[in-house]
């Protein structure tokens, strides 16, 4: 293969992997085994828990682990990134398959899978962290209480046929189901919740905290023989064996209708996974590429609905479990895939007798674990803007969805974002507002002719502060014979503000007055430069520093008055 073509793809294609590889031995392969077995035991409970709760078959949260989780591993960007089915995801999940079904699930994961490669292969991974914390706050913490309400039924033991995807009838169904809450049921989840609320750090290392209440509650319901719902009574168990290729089937009527949902996933997908090898990052000290995970996840989220499987991305819990157990590469991820793989092939019967309570109880911690609740605690200390973002993020992701969360949430980010950008930008006369340490002011103040006004422009001139240049003619008692704009201040423009200025030009000559710039900045001065506006004011009106402008005023006004 043609060598400069290599080079070429391995800009927009190196898996981490292949740096990791880099003086690789058997030392650093014996804490990558052990880091993987032991994600690869906790992403058990938390992939079938994470299916269930969505509306899916158990094996759906298993073999997206397992083949996701690989792909991720292989080809993502982070060093110790683990993926999978997680948390974030349930509640978009359920709304699709109760809306448009199974089948179309899958096909909106590829779409979603189409978004995240196309945004890594065009280097967008950047653009991410331009989501303000607060709209990630507030999605985050609404969908942890969305997690909550659906853990409900199954916590409880409520009977209720098909819980509504919907906030509103999902609490109506609740609130007349009550009655019908099973008391074994509810004991078993209580302690298994409890158990892993107050297990001791210090034992997680070796038996982590979800297994531990699986077992426990496994081997309760069995002994006792208790009238609990199971796996096995939902769903007849999990399949034991590798899940089979098959097309998912679709039509063109449909697919128009899965964009918006598709969009959300990636969204989604987009944010959690850069959010976690973010945070991987700063346990490890490293560097991760965002491009090259986002074309992991694409990929991934590609494959999996191919076999069945569901949305994946980075899991924050799991990715920091795996630091914490000693990773030093992707291997330990593809380590955590291969145990998933084993005890599917092994023990895959044993399965049908966890209990649905067990399982909700260990959701319910996830959902309290995953709401950034001290956001609402500190709420009074955020600037107006910032917190009516998270609040009303919040408040949406309940009651309506994501989508509307998200673009709603950045809508009001961006307005206030552009309202103080504004307020930071001011026009003055620059005797009036004189710099303490500027010593071109203070000459301008002492060699100033009569006709000429000195304006000084500070900020950004964009769209939503471009009218504040109306108000220099409205701010001059008197119409000067030469006006001159002190840019130096001045550190971008955009085509709006350009128009002012030409228009403020325009009302200038019509009364044969004169418009100096100075010192503009190297943003300004080329947006001017390319729109031909110095070839419209005179190249000889653009100067570099208030003395030349002085002298070019003083030659206009010797030039006026002959």
């Amino acid at each position: 293969m043609n060598p400069s073509l290599l080079v070429k793809l391995s800009q927009y294609f190196r898996p981490r992997l292949m740096d990791a590889m880099r003086g690789y031995n058997r030392a650093r392969f014996t804490t990558d085994l052990t880091a993987g077995i032991t994600v690869g035991v906790i992403a058990l409970p938390l992939a079938i828990a994470f299916a269930i709760a969505s509306g899916a078959k158990p094996e759906a949260g298993i073999f997206t682990a397992i083949i996701a989780g690989f792909i991720i591993s292989a080809l993502g960007g982070s060093r110790v990134q683990i993926g999978g089915p997680t948390g974030a995801f349930i509640v978009i999940v359920y709304g699709i398959i109760a809306h448009y079904g199974y089948a179309n699930l899958l096909i909106c994961t590829i779409m979603a899978g189409v978004m995240l490669l196309a945004m890594g292969l065009m280097r967008m991974g950047n653009l991410i962290k331009f989501f303000p914390r607060p709209l990630i706050i507030g999605f985050t913490s609404g969908i942890a209480v969305l997690i909550i309400f659906s853990q409900i039924k199954d916590f409880l033991g409520l009977k209720i046929a098909n819980l509504p995807a919907e906030f509103f009838p999902k609490l109506a169904s609740l609130y007349h189901a009550l009655p019908t809450i099973d008391f074994i049921t509810l004991a078993l989840a209580a302690c298994s919740a409890l158990l892993i609320w107050f297990y001791p750090k210090a034992w997680a290392q070796k038996v982590p905290s979800p297994i531990l209440a699986l077992i426990l509650g496994t081997a309760v319901v069995a002994f006792f023989d208790l009238p609990v719902e199971t796996i096995g009574t939902r769903f007849g168990g999990i399949p034991q064996g590798l899940p089979s290729f098959e097309l998912p089937e679709f039509t063109f009527a449909t697919l128009r209708h899965l964009i918006a949902p598709a969009m959300t996933i990636a969204l989604l997908g987009a944010i959690e996974s850069l959010l976690s090898a973010a945070v991987a990052d700063g346990m490890i000290d490293d560097k991760h590429d965002s491009n090259q995970e986002l074309i992991a996840q694409g990929i991934a989220n590609i494959v999996t609905p191919f076999f069945g499987g569901l949305p994946a991305t980075g899991a924050i819990a799991r990715t920091a479990a795996n630091v914490r157990s000693g990773a030093t590469s992707p291997i330990s991820g593809i380590v955590h895939s291969l145990t998933l793989l084993l005890i599917v092939l092994i023990a895959a019967p044993l399965a049908k007798h966890i209990p649905l309570a067990t399982l909700s109880a260990i959701l319910l911690i996830v959902a309290i674990n995953m709401g950034e609740w001290e956001g609402f605690v500190t709420l009074r200390k955020y600037p107006a803007s910032d917190s009516a973002v998270l609040v009303m993020t919040f408040l949406l992701t309940v009651i309506f969805d994501l989508t509307v969360a998200v673009e709603v949430g950045m809508f009001i980010a961006i307005f206030f974002f552009i309202q103080r950008i504004t307020e930071l930008t001011h026009v003055s006369i620059s005797e009036h507002s004189p710099m303490p340490d500027d010593d071109e002011a203070t000459l301008a103040r002492k060699a100033v002719p009569k006709g000429v006004v000195i304006y000084r422009i500070f900020g950004a001139l964009f769209f939503g502060a471009a009218d504040k240049l109306e108000t220099i003619m409205q701010q001059s008692h008197t119409e000067p014979d030469v006006l001159i704009l002190k840019m130096n201040e001045v550190i971008s423009m955009d085509s709006s503000a350009l128009h002012k200025l030409e228009h403020l030009y325009g009302k200038l000559r019509a009364h044969h007055k004169h418009l100096i710039l100075c010192g503009p900045h190297t943003q300004p001065y080329f947006l001017m430069h390319q729109a031909g506006f110095f070839e419209r004011i005179g190249k000889e009106n653009v100067v570099a520093n208030i003395e030349a402008a002085l002298l070019r005023a003083r030659k206009l006004l010797l030039i006026q008055q002959r």
